[in-house]
């Protein structure tokens, strides 16, 4: 057999070396991360810690609801909402039966279903001794403001946001010869849109006082949007402690 020849040898295995080398130069490692990001490959999911499900990153919904007015046998009731988060934080009749012997109930009555009202986060709420048509309107009117969350319509979650977001506020406690007086106003966009007395002197004549004279106050407040109105004739303690917790709100509401 002929042996091949040592010079021979060694330039083919010098050929054979240069080949590989050539070939690896060539061909682009598997694992560069560089490449599959380039190419529309999967790159690792970086944002993903910061996504949320469907609506899972809005916050629920925060501001105030007023319920549809009920009509009883005494008198309309209304009530409004304020929500934070998802949350009833307060309750309170906008209105409610007044004159005679419905004022005291009223003022007996409206408390106890605000307060439940708030613990509760509901409409299934037990009616007040002695105020069962109260009770009943509260109930229905409350109901109505609750749906208005649920179906996101001019509810909470609507007017919690944009600049023209609704707040509440109420002014500190004026004391009067006859009895505190102490309002609340709705602020949007910088207007007010609704006051009332939510203490007001009561008791004898002073029901019947206040009874007649608060609604003049409350709608003479919103119709000029501050605290300069004019005092009720025949109730002027009670005008004059409405202006003094009107223009207290104001002021927290940024004037």
């Amino acid at each position: 057999m002929k042996k091949s020849h040592p010079v021979r040898r060694a330039v083919l295995a010098t050929a054979a070396t240069v080949s590989g080398i050539v070939l690896l130069l060539t061909l682009k490692p598997a694992s560069d991360p560089g490449s599959a990001a380039a190419a529309g490959g999967a790159a690792p999911p970086a944002a993903a810690a910061g996504q949320s499900p469907q609506g899972g990153a809005q916050a629920a919904g925060s501001g105030t609801v007023t319920g549809e007015v009920a009509q009883t046998q005494y008198g309309p009731v209304q009530v409004r909402l304020t929500v934070s988060n998802g949350k009833i934080t307060q309750a309170e009749a906008v209105q409610a039966p007044s004159g005679g012997r419905s004022t005291q109930i009223t003022a007996d009555a409206v408390p106890q279903l605000n307060q439940a009202t708030v613990t509760a986060g509901s409409a299934d709420i037990d009616a007040v001794s002695g105020a069962t048509y109260t009770s009943t309107g509260y109930k229905q009117s409350l109901q109505s403001a609750l749906d208005q969350i649920q179906a996101g319509g001019g509810g909470a979650a609507d007017q919690g946001s944009g600049s023209a977001q609704a707040r509440t506020v109420t002014g500190e406690v004026a004391q009067t010869q006859y009895g505190p007086v102490q309002v609340r106003v709705t602020v949007s966009g910088g207007k007010v849109t609704q006051a009332e007395a939510v203490q007001a002197p009561s008791g004898g004549r002073s029901s019947q006082i206040t009874a007649d004279a608060v609604p003049q106050l409350n709608q003479a407040a919103v119709a000029v949007g501050s605290a300069d109105i004019d005092a009720v004739s025949g109730a002027t303690y009670t005008s004059t402690g409405y202006k003094q917790s009107l223009q207290s709100a104001l002021d927290q509401a940024g004037g």
